[in-house]
């Protein structure tokens, strides 16, 4: 999922200066999760820009908004509410954020940093575990990604300044390459390390990504 947090108000409320009415958009997936974006943020960013004189138009949680489709759909059914409306005040990933300024063709201001693409340990806690590096191999390390738990995303082992199993950039963080070790003795998977792994094709990641699926017939 995609993990944010959202912006502090003082921001929000700056990038809105000179726009008097305002729709909210929500997510009711990942940023409900991380509580960045779900009804409640939703209600209560409402009542702070109230507060502060604004008008709100209205208000919608999208499952999700970063479907562009669904937020046009959406978006259609509050279609007085949005047009009456100076700006989209999106409480979502920037992914959501774009599709809504797509969807509405308004000016459209992020509610939120989004910050990685994270797994749920348990509620309220998320960490990093992909780099969306294009290039998986997870299937070398046996699905501990060195490119995310390595400060330095090495592909081939630590680095020298690796102290007692801590990281020499942020000696808080465990070795990635410690941690890989160690999941690997105990698969019985040693011989993996002795595999050398070419330097990653970083053309890959050249920006923006698009992928079309072809339909089955």
């Amino acid at each position: 999922m995609i993990i944010t947090e959202q912006k502090p108000f003082e921001e929000i409320l700056k990038n809105l200066e000179g726009e008097s009415k305002i729709f909210i958009v929500g997510c009711k997936l990942c940023a409900t999760l991380c509580q960045t974006g779900g009804e409640e943020q939703v209600k209560e960013m409402k009542e702070k820009l109230e507060k502060e004189g604004k008008i709100v138009t209205g208000w919608v949680i999208i499952d999700p908004p970063c479907h562009i489709l669904e937020t046009k759909k959406v978006l259609r059914e509050k279609e007085s509410e949005v047009n009456s409306a100076d700006a989209m005040l999106v409480l979502a990933c920037g992914g959501g954020a774009q599709a809504v300024r797509e969807a509405s063709n308004k000016n459209t201001h992020p509610g939120c940093n989004t910050l990685f693409l994270g797994v749920i340990e348990r509620f309220g806690q998320f960490s990093e575990r992909c780099s969306l590096c294009t290039e998986c191999v997870l299937e070398k390390t046996k699905g501990l990604c060195p490119i995310t738990l390595c400060t330095k995303g090495l592909l081939n082992g630590p680095c020298g300044g690796a102290k007692e199993g801590k990281c020499e950039v942020d000696p808080e963080k465990d070795c990635g390459w410690q941690l890989i070790y160690k999941h690997l003795q105990e698969l019985g998977k040693l011989e993996l390390l002795k595999e050398f792994q070419p330097a990653k094709d970083y053309s890959k990641l050249m920006k923006p990504h698009k992928r079309i699926l072809e339909r089955k017939t």
